[in-house]
């Protein structure tokens, strides 16, 4: 009896305590930047740890493949309008000649049909042309929203290359407590659920939200990964930071 006592004792203990996580500050809307196009790097207006603004340039890059795409949209463009006056102007004089029967009606439609044919590459090439155009506003790399830069991998002179991340952009607007629980403890935790989250480097302490339970568990661990919402005024909160999850 004595022995039972003493294990509901504990149980109670345990369950009034709680279950406390250790985690990170994340922030749940991080972003790689990168460019559209290849070119090299003409000027980086930015460094890591500084805060940007949405539409802010961070980097630029040379128009050089631009410029060859643009060039050869102009010289196709120039060439179907020359062959297009040259046509028009065999036309019209075969038209005449039609009048007086010294051409065949089969001459004359076969440069109407040229003619048309033409002005549709001619259509053709001006929308290409305008699309090279266009390219140009994707030479200055800008910032898709608010944050920090949280890493930099570019510098002048070096090959910016699509798809390669350039810029890491951190959101502090949107920041969680990331951490992972034992597959045991699972049953304590529901999405929208009430918790306490600490940050004692910052003597932070307010009240949380689970927002994401990721349904898939790490099999060294048998742990599941968890992200829970918070509010605070202080604004010296950072992505990495240490921080508790005390769950009732």
């Amino acid at each position: 009896m004595r022995q039972l006592f003493i294990l509901l004792a504990l149980g109670a203990s345990l369950m009034a305590e709680g279950l406390t996580l250790s985690g990170s500050v994340i922030s749940d809307n991080q972003k790689m930047i990168t460019s559209r196009f290849m070119g090299f790097v003409t000027d980086v207006k930015v460094s890591e740890g500084e805060n940007v603004k949405k539409n802010q340039i961070l980097y630029s890059i040379d128009s050089r493949e631009i410029d060859s795409a643009k060039t050869q949209a102009e010289l196709s463009l120039q060439m179907y309008e020359n062959q297009f006056t040259n046509v028009q102007i065999n036309l019209n004089r075969h038209k005449r000649l039609l009048e007086k029967d010294m051409v065949s009606k089969y001459e004359v439609e076969n440069l109407e049909l040229a003619a048309k044919n033409l002005q549709d590459m001619i259509s053709i090439s001006k929308a290409r042309l305008q699309e090279v155009t266009n390219q140009y506003r994707y030479l200055n790399i800008t910032a898709p929203n608010d944050g920090v830069i949280v890493s930099k991998n570019i510098k002048v002179g070096e090959m910016a290359m699509p798809g390669m991340p350039a810029i890491v952009l951190s959101d502090l607007t949107n920041l969680k407590i990331a951490a992972e629980i034992a597959e045991s403890n699972l049953g304590l935790i529901q999405h929208g659920k009430k918790v306490t989250i600490e940050i004692p480097s910052l003597q932070i302490k307010a009240i949380g939200t689970i927002t994401a339970i990721i349904p898939s568990s790490n099999p060294m661990t048998h742990t599941f990964k968890i992200k829970v919402s918070f509010t605070t005024l202080n604004k010296s909160v950072y992505p990495g930071m240490y921080a508790t999850i005390h769950i009732d």
